[in-house]
């Protein structure tokens, strides 16, 4: 069974930082394909970045591209999103999320496991 579990979600005045983590816990990664998504209120679940686990080749969504930093930590089995720049827009439950492999894919329907969520808030 894969669990995930967020943390590092806050309130932040726009222009600020956030640090993001998702703490993984499988037998293995390998393969795999981890991801971030974002869920403001009354919109839909949407992709923010991604990282292969293997090559750790990095994808971002064109709203948080040159923001947002995506990476990963083999040894911990750690996977990090470094948020800069924050405007109230961003404010979104941040959801990580795991993919079994193959391409790297921005709709939440194609990830197989979640965490919970956490919240960030960006004020003005």
């Amino acid at each position: 069974q894969v669990q995930l579990v967020e943390s590092g979600g806050g309130l932040v005045q726009a222009g600020g930082s956030l640090r993001l983590a998702c703490a993984a816990s499988a037998r293995t990664f390998s393969g795999y394909v981890m991801g971030w998504f974002r869920q403001a209120p009354g919109k839909e679940r949407e992709f923010a970045a991604a990282i292969t686990w293997s090559d750790a080749d990095t994808y971002y969504s064109d709203s948080v591209k040159g923001r947002f930093t995506i990476s990963r930590d083999n040894a911990k089995n750690m996977v990090y999103l470094q948020m800069n720049s924050l405007k109230p827009e961003d404010t979104a439950v941040e959801y990580c999320a795991a993919r079994t492999g193959g391409a790297v894919l921005q709709r939440p329907g194609a990830y197989d496991y979640w965490g919970q969520g956490t919240q960030v808030t960006v004020s003005s």
